[in-house]
């Protein structure tokens, strides 16, 4: 689908997090004065594919009005070094002032989603790559159950991932208008938790959760769960797979002081293997499947990445038709809700936070282990030909221009 199999994320969070404070991720990692630079480095490497955030609260300015000058030095940079995009166009931020429980919601990401899908199309040569809401999940969990992100609420996870899900089939349905044959690129979390082996009468909740719960925004999409919304196969089109190590834990395990449940050790017998995880999301949609976020910290990050492309390359061989890993984030970032610590999970690091813009540091066990795999790139292209490809995906055709599920069961 890519150029290259492994693809590099930018961390492109904006909003206000648990303080309410503003946070524009683009800014504190100085991608927006590096890009040029940042593209250049990934050509060098032979990472030809990237994700990148179209900040919302930016870009629009209401009653209809954009500014795409904080998007025009990405694509420019994009297009001189060939690197190809997926968009991200809602990534936790929102203009100033808009109710999400609103019927204005969903009506103002459409349009916000054609202006985009017209302002890329003319500007990528091939097929556009969106997006439209990242993380539906995890942003109703922390934003609509925890009050961690705008708008702040508690007790209404679900309301929130109902109008999420409601406002990403219309911004598809707008950037199929704007940009017929465009793809999407739906992208949540996928997580499993595992039951505590002294606790038998939790079998039915941990099986509630890694079978109904965790499916349920790419459920809404395809149409299985509230088919009203509109949504479709088509639209859930290519799944997006965010995996980390901290994707597994124990159903009702104890929490530590910052409210986070250790996730399973490597060796914790009930930990699935990423393979598996994804096999099991393949066997439940059908179509394609990319892994759209995955990294580690510290020194960790070359043998995950090494360990990663191992499993990937378990699925080519098996014929899962898996179109790509994003290593996420590719640069060092900042927490979203205390600035000042910073988490080295990226392929590169500043070597001071305090000036993103400076010199950076590259991982070299990750850049290593990015080295050992490149057979995995070859292998992608080489099981799956252009025949193969089309044959793999269950999309229906589109008249052009027309408005137009994660775990299975054990």
């Amino acid at each position: 689908m890519f150029r290259s199999f492994f693809l590099a994320g930018f961390e492109g969070s904006t909003g206000y997090n648990r303080h309410g404070d503003w946070f524009d991720q683009v800014v504190a990692t100085g991608h927006d004065k590096t890009v040029d630079e940042d593209y250049r480095q990934l050509a060098e490497l032979d990472i030809h594919a990237a994700r990148e955030t179209i900040r919302w609260p930016l870009v629009d300015l209401g009653r209809g009005r954009y500014d795409f000058s904080t998007v025009e030095p990405f694509v420019e940079a994009a297009r001189r070094y060939h690197v190809e995009v997926i968009w991200d166009l809602f990534h936790y931020g929102y203009p100033r002032g808009l109710d999400l429980w609103s019927e204005d919601f969903p009506k103002r990401f459409a349009d916000y989603c054609y202006a985009v899908g017209r302002y890329i199309a003319q500007r990528t040569e091939g097929t556009c790559a969106f997006t439209p809401v990242n993380e539906p999940s995890f942003m109703a969990y922390a934003a609509g159950e925890k009050g961690l992100f705008a708008p702040h609420v508690t007790g209404r996870g679900w309301d929130l991932k109902v109008a999420l899900t409601r406002a990403a089939i219309e911004g598809i349905n707008a950037l199929w208008a704007a940009c017929p044959g465009a793809r999407m690129v739906n992208v949540d979390p996928l997580c499993r938790v595992a039951r505590p082996f002294d606790r038998p009468e939790l079998e039915e909740e941990v099986r509630d959760f890694n079978e109904r719960l965790v499916f349920q925004s790419w459920d809404m999409l395809c149409g299985r769960l509230l088919p009203e919304l509109g949504g479709s196969r088509e639209h859930l089109d290519i799944v997006g797979i965010n995996y980390y190590w901290t994707n597994q834990w124990e159903f009702g395990g104890a929490a530590r002081e910052d409210g986070v449940i250790p996730p399973l050790a490597d060796d914790d017998p009930r930990r699935w293997s990423l393979s598996a995880l994804v096999r099991s999301v393949w066997e439940r949609y059908g179509g394609e499947v990319m892994i759209t976020e995955t990294s580690h910290i510290g020194d960790s990050r070359g043998r995950w990445l090494w360990e990663v492309a191992q499993e990937a390359e378990e699925l080519l061989l098996d014929g899962v038709p898996i179109r790509g890993v994003c290593l996420y984030p590719i640069l060092g970032m900042p927490e979203w809700h205390d600035p000042e610590i910073w988490t080295p999970m990226g392929l590169w690091d500043p070597v001071c936070h305090r000036e993103p813009c400076g010199e950076r540091l590259i991982c070299e066990p990750m850049l290593e282990a990015l080295q050992s795999v490149r057979h995995v790139d070859e292998l992608h292209h080489r099981v799956f030909s252009d025949s193969e490809r089309r044959k793999a995906s269950v999309r229906p055709k589109r008249t052009a221009g027309k408005m137009a599920r994660p775990v299975a069961a054990e």
